[in-house]
Parts: structure tokens; sequence; C-alpha cells
């Protein structure tokens, strides 16, 4: 898709994201990681259409003879529209050789996150004027074992129904206001059959495998 926006614009987001600074092996870090501003140059390089009209004329003589001009170019991937439930899936594993290995690293995740400095500034359901862009933790996925054999967990919290979440997943609208405290409830274990209370506090030491976010509205 051929985008005609401003370059100036192209790669703002609705937060600084310099102002991050955020911490290794915290969720933050990898979104971070994840939507950096990335250069496109020698075999990666970009086919420009434009420049390939510009320098060998219309289209239909570049088909025939099979010449292109590639460019140096700016990748960035962006939020657009933020959901209304936020769902990240870790990577829990890695190439050893010929072998795939769990990776048991705990990833730091908060009770509350702000996804602005991953949202381009041109956010479509974020109202004018809004810099965050706020979700609470409802749920996560844990496992423990190896990559051959193991058991799946979640924790899950147990809170009021949020009416206006609703509405914006029902009819689409645009928050008006963001909250900044988590959704209060209380928090759960769950095993199989067994289900067990527990702080907020042991669940964020959680090795999370999926994380589940609710936007704040």
């Amino acid at each position: 898709e051929v985008s005609t926006d401003d370059p100036e614009t192209a790669f703002r987001t609705l937060a600084n994201r310099e102002d991050l600074n955020p911490e290794e092996g915290s969720i933050h870090h990898c979104l971070y990681q994840f939507t950096r501003n990335e250069k496109l140059t020698e075999t990666n390089k970009l086919l420009c259409d434009v420049c390939t009209q510009r320098h060998y004329g219309p289209k239909k003589n570049i088909q025939s003879e099979k010449k292109y001009v590639y460019t140096n170019a700016k990748k960035q991937m962006l939020i657009s529209l933020a959901p209304p439930i936020l769902t990240l899936h870790l990577k829990r594993f890695q190439q050893a050789g010929f072998n795939l290995r769990k990776v048991n690293r705990h990833i730091k995740f908060p009770e509350v996150i702000d996804l602005a400095p991953f949202c381009t500034v041109k956010c479509q359901n974020v109202a004018e004027g809004n810099t965050k862009v706020l979700y609470s933790l409802y749920g996560v996925v844990e496992h423990s074992g190896t990559m051959r054999s193991g058991h799946y967990t979640a924790y899950a919290k147990v809170r009021s129904m949020n009416s206006r979440l609703a509405d914006l997943v029902l009819r689409g609208q645009s928050p008006q206001a963001l909250e900044t405290e988590p959704v209060k409830g209380q928090w759960f274990h769950v095993s199989d059959t067994h289900v067990q209370a527990v702080s907020a506090s042991k669940v964020l030491s959680s090795q999370a495998y999926l994380l589940f976010y609710e936007r704040l509205l």
C-alpha cells in the first residue's frame, strides 16, 4: 500500500519514545524493540516505482526491460488502531543448533501499560489531544516445563463489568477520557480444577507466556 503521508509525521508517535528509556527484560523494552525505526540499505533496499519511472520512463518499458531502481528507506511498525483487548504473546523459544530451547527468562510487565509511545500520531480511535493509551492487566497464561512437556496455568482477575469497554467493542465508540488506575478486582490462580486466590505481586512475578490487557476508558 502506497502512503502519501508527510514523512515528518509518518514516524511520529502519540508520546515521545525517547522519554521511555525502557528497562531491558521488560515488556516495554520488547515493544520498543518491536516498533523501532529500521534503516533499509544495501541488500535490503526498497524497490521504488516512482524512482524507477523517473529514471527509465513509463512502466510498460520497465517491465519489458526488467530494470528497477532500489532506494534506501526507513521502516517502522506502529499501532494505527488501539484494540479494546490487547493480547501480547511472548516468544518463549529460541534456536539452539538444530533444536529449539525454551526461554525461561522472567519478563517484567506492569498492571497498567501505556501504548502511546508505540501508536502512530494519527491513531484512529484515540480522542484528539490524548497522549496516553492505557490498558489494565486482567489475565496471564504461564507455562512450566520444557519444550517437550509442561503444564499451562492461568492467572485471572475477577472484576466488575467494564460497561464502557463493552461500548467500545460493540459500537466502536472512541474513548473520550482515560483512567489511570488498574481495574479493581481479585486475582486467582487457575491450574486444571484447582483455583486459589493470589496477590497481584504473585501475578507480576510469574513467567508470562501470554498477557491480556483491557483498555481503560
